[in-house]
């Protein structure tokens, strides 16, 4: 069976969980002679396609997302140039779907401009999460995420949720049939770093790591000022961010909470990061929300103690290996990383647990499934 992908996700993220999803599935896939695949694209900035030997003619932009533009410096991510090479790979996605030269098409986001080219082929959506539904402030007013979501998920051929919690929420706010939906776990790529990456930054002694993006639902000012006492405690004591680089108004907070010089921010690809969470005292994902939340399962494979939300879909990828938090109690967070960072047996019992959680989840095995879907998806249709 051929199944074509396109690049939607791979021109808006340089690192991130589902541009690492797909790269993965076509890494197990390249392995498998039953699934043959094809992805037209020539020009992408994410890192994690340049680890596929295989997709070697796929050339980085001539122009960084960062940098100046034809001489004019572009606010955010050099939109015009970004924009330019996109709609030609999306000219060679929409070349291939005129051709049909394919079994099941699997789009990596949900722009449904493939609706009017796609025919009588059917079409696998997997869905993330439902970040966009339960918190559409956090989003500008011209993300059309949710909206194009909704109209995809009625005509997919198939639905995939990379948990239980988000097909429960997808069942809720779209009112999709629950047989029409399978969930596969994402798997794993993180390990141990050997010796310290030439590019990591120099760390701190001591510190709580946090990884990712800093939205509202990400809770992570709310952590922050919940454990202000222990860094004013232990001056050696800091937050490493993995992620972007810190707003005025997080400056302005780190300020006013006395803790300037005990907060840090690194961009991290993939070595960058494993050696942060080998190194920190323990990893808080202190979100509200998440549709899987891979950062648990890097943190558990790189022998990192693991504080977690009880929310959402977190306790499925956590097991018993994590220690969990209400991630709307500051007190109950203080103590949970108090207690973890001056117990030393605890955070040894935390790093084995992890370790045993997540040998679970693979990307062979999320391949596998994702293959069986694809089969019979493609014969249910013919």
């Amino acid at each position: 069976m051929k199944i074509l992908y396109d690049n939607q996700i791979f021109e808006t993220q340089k690192i991130g969980g589902i541009s690492r999803y797909f790269v993965e599935l076509m890494r197990e896939f390249k392995k498998d002679d039953k699934v043959r695949f094809s992805f037209p694209i020539k020009e992408t900035e994410n890192i994690y396609l340049k680890t596929l030997p295989f997709l070697s003619n796929i050339k980085s932009p001539k122009v960084s997302f960062n940098n100046f533009i034809w001489g004019i410096r572009f606010p955010g991510r050099g939109r015009l140039y970004r924009s330019l090479y996109r709609h030609k790979d999306k000219k060679k996605i929409i070349h291939e779907l005129k051709k049909g030269n394919f079994d099941l098409f699997h789009p990596t986001y949900y722009d449904p401009y493939f609706l009017k080219y796609i025919g009588k082929k059917p079409f696998i959506l997997t869905v993330y999460d439902m970040t966009h539904e339960m918190y559409p402030n956090e989003f500008l007013k011209f993300d059309f995420s949710a909206k194009n979501k909704n109209k995809l998920v009625q005509k997919a051929t198939k639905i995939i949720t990379i948990s239980e919690k988000t097909k429960e929420d997808l069942i809720d706010f779209c009112g999709i049939p629950e047989e029409k939906i399978e969930v596969v776990y994402f798997g794993n790529s993180f390990k141990a770093v050997k010796e310290k990456p030439q590019n990591a930054p120099k760390l701190p002694s001591k510190y709580v790591l946090f990884v990712g993006g800093r939205m509202t639902y990400k809770n992570f000012q709310p952590l922050v000022k919940s454990i202000v006492p222990l860094l004013k405690k232990d001056k050696k004591l800091h937050i490493v961010c993995a992620g972007p680089e810190f707003s005025e108004e997080e400056k302005n907070m780190f300020e006013e909470l006395g803790i300037k010089g005990q907060i840090e921010s690194h961009f991290a690809d993939s070595d960058v990061l494993s050696y942060m969470y080998q190194n920190a005292l323990c990893f808080v994902f202190p979100s509200l929300y998440e549709g899987f939340g891979l950062p648990t399962l890097e943190a558990f494979s790189c022998g990192c103690p693991t504080i977690i939300s009880n929310t959402s879909c977190m306790p499925e990828v956590g097991g018993d290996a994590a220690l969990y938090i209400n991630p709307k109690d500051s007190n109950d967070m203080l103590n949970k990383v108090k207690n973890v960072i001056e117990d030393k047996k605890l955070r040894e019992s935390m790093i084995k647990k992890g370790y045993k959680q997540y040998k679970k989840f693979s990307w062979e095995k999320c391949a596998k499934e994702t293959e069986n879907i694809y089969k019979k998806t493609i014969e249910e249709k013919t």
